[in-house]
């Protein structure tokens, strides 16, 4: 790995949102397509096996004129394979989702980890922290992390986010 940074990236939030609410966006195939994905992006999932050592297999794709044409700028698909599983599984608490990164032309395939923790408050809130795990170099890393805080964006609208 070149470029390394020395640390996960951590990303909190706090919905007015119950926890079964928003473990469903994680674990259900309608949940997790209503969201993830950074903005003109979205995700068809194929497979989701909610639960521990169960699949997740979906493709992210492009589908805003905008992101097709900065796909196709960039000499990249305006659709993504990605698959994973679930490799730590909580219910309502914790989540861990371990995803194969095996689409980046010239690096060989390694996991990237998301841990994904939720919190009640006790104002009747949900704290989601999100841990993602370095990639292989500091720019990925870095396009990682937007694109990760682009699609929470969508929950942001959703929930209504609180600092």
């Amino acid at each position: 790995m070149t470029d390394q940074i020395q640390s996960s990236i951590v990303i909190e939030r706090t919905y007015a949102a119950q926890p079964q609410e928003l473990w469903s966006l994680w674990t259900t195939k309608d949940g997790f397509q209503s969201w993830w994905g950074p903005e003109g992006f979205r995700a068809d999932v194929s497979e989701i096996d909610a639960r521990s050592g169960g699949a997740l297999r979906y493709e992210m794709v492009a589908d805003s004129a905008e992101m097709v044409a900065a796909m196709k700028d960039m000499g990249q698909p305006a659709s993504t394979a990605c698959n994973g599983r679930f490799s730590e599984f909580r219910p309502f608490e914790r989540l861990v989702l371990t995803q194969v990164i095996d689409f980046i032309p010239g690096v060989q395939p390694y996991d990237s980890i998301m841990e994904v923790d939720f919190i009640p408050t006790a104002d009747g809130k949900v704290r989601m922290i999100v841990t993602l795990s370095q990639m292989h170099d500091l720019q990925t890393t870095q396009m990682q992390q937007a694109g990760f805080t682009s699609q929470l964006s969508k929950l942001d609208r959703r929930f209504g986010w609180s600092a």
